[in-house]
């Protein structure tokens, strides 16, 4: 039942209606929708299925006529676009460095009326298109922060200009700063918080809030409750302070870490349910091929390390799970050795990696059991890149979330313009 409520709030959300305007679409009292909303009832399958209409309605004018723009910044796969092409948003530009990511990026995005661009930091702020909304997924690096009082004293100038200068961060601030976009996402690794003793966080927030004018809510969010993988984020949300619009994470809820799914949701069912996928599966039933399961020598090399650690009183050693476990976080790494998630495939057998597409699901790019999800390159760049990305479905949650906010925001953004105007 939980989770049925929890699919019929997080759709309503996604269709952008209040409760009050959905009871006479779909027939039931505004008390019993009251009721499924707060998981104290299950809600009827003809309401989930006028939502499920509604949001394809939606999302089929979005090209046409979107709600709101937005820009893709150190852009990947388009992990963090997913979460906001699902609420009506239509992405004008797009930056990533990688070519391999870039070809991932063209199969999936072919709709596209811009080329993805390259290294941002080449780029001047103004070939970038205005835009309502900011999304950067930019890499973690160190900041140097010398005192502003010892700045001062040397005559020289302090501000983000000078203390992110030679971080990838640097021209995140340097867009936000030309563009004024009325609401911004950024995501990173969850030890962004603690990084360089905390340094590194202080000067994004200082430079965020204090030099570009915006309020700034931060969460970190642990995927396990979206998808069987214990993988924690964090997300930073920014709203142009003029706007007036009082973002918070507060009411921002998230399924249940302990109750969520489990890896059998994602892996092959090599039982003949699933039709083949490229080289990732063989057979009549569709096997996952040979090639992911380890080498007795990277097996045996695995347990013996693990070993070594243990007796040394260390954690470190391989994840080894069934269909029935969460998984430990997917790394860029992955393609070297699989060490942190072996699946298991019985007393006797050596273990195996995840293939690209269970890697796909895993990151919810691709539901459970589908394989839509373009994947043009090959196994090692497939994995960096998945294990680089962000979960579809946790970003597709706070896309959700921040939608009333950003349109308040628009909202806001309109009047003035009409103020100026008259």
């Amino acid at each position: 039942m939980a989770d049925s409520t929890i699919d019929f709030s997080r759709l309503r959300q996604l269709v952008g209606i209040s409760l009050e305007e959905l009871a006479p679409i779909v027939g039931f009292s505004l008390s019993t929708l009251y009721r499924w909303e707060k998981g104290q009832q299950e809600p009827r399958q003809a309401a989930m299925v006028v939502l499920h209409g509604l949001l394809n309605a939606r999302a089929q004018v979005t090209n046409e006529n979107p709600l709101f723009t937005f820009i893709d910044l150190f852009a990947g796969i388009g992990g963090l676009r997913r979460g906001f092409d699902h609420i009506g948003g239509r992405c004008v530009f797009t930056s990533e460095w990688d070519k391999y990511s870039q070809a991932t990026y063209r199969a999936n995005y072919r709709g596209d009326d811009h080329e993805v661009q390259g290294d941002i930091t080449k780029i001047d702020v103004t070939g970038i298109p205005a835009h309502d909304v900011l999304l950067a997924g930019f890499p973690c690096q160190p900041f140097s922060i010398a005192g502003v009082s010892k700045k001062n004293a040397l005559g020289r100038a302090h501000g983000f200009a000078d203390e992110t200068q030679g971080t990838l961060f640097f021209d995140v601030a340097r867009i936000i700063k030309h563009h004024r976009p009325k609401a911004f996402l950024l995501e990173n690794v969850k030890n962004l918080v603690n990084h360089d003793k905390g340094r590194t966080f202080a000067v994004i927030m200082k430079t965020l809030k204090d030099e570009l004018g915006y309020d700034v809510e931060a969460r970190v969010i642990d995927a396990k409750g979206f998808v069987p993988q214990h993988r924690e984020r964090i997300f930073i949300v920014g709203f142009r302070k003029d706007l007036d619009v009082e973002f918070s994470f507060r009411d921002f809820q998230i399924p249940d870490r302990f109750a969520g799914p489990k890896l059998k949701t994602i892996l092959h069912p090599e039982d003949g349910s699933e039709g083949p996928d490229k080289h990732y599966t063989v057979g009549n039933i569709g096997s996952v091929s040979e090639r992911y399961v380890l080498t007795d020598h990277l097996w045996k090399y695995l347990r013996d390390y693990a070993a070594k650690h243990a007796a040394a009183g260390n954690g470190f050693g391989y994840g080894l799970v069934g269909p029935d476990d969460v998984a430990r976080t997917l790394s860029a790494r992955y393609h070297k050795d699989g060490s942190e998630i072996l699946v298991s495939r019985g007393a006797g057998n050596n273990p195996r990696r995840l293939t690209p597409r269970e890697c796909a699901r895993l990151m919810g790019f691709d539901e459970p059991g589908k394989a839509e999800f373009v994947i043009p390159v090959s196994d090692t760049q497939a994995y960096r890149q998945f294990g680089n990305s962000v979960v579809v479905p946790v970003v597709k949650a706070v896309a959700s979330y921040m939608l009333p906010f950003i349109e308040h925001a628009l909202s806001q953004a309109s009047g003035e313009r009409l103020k100026l105007s008259a």
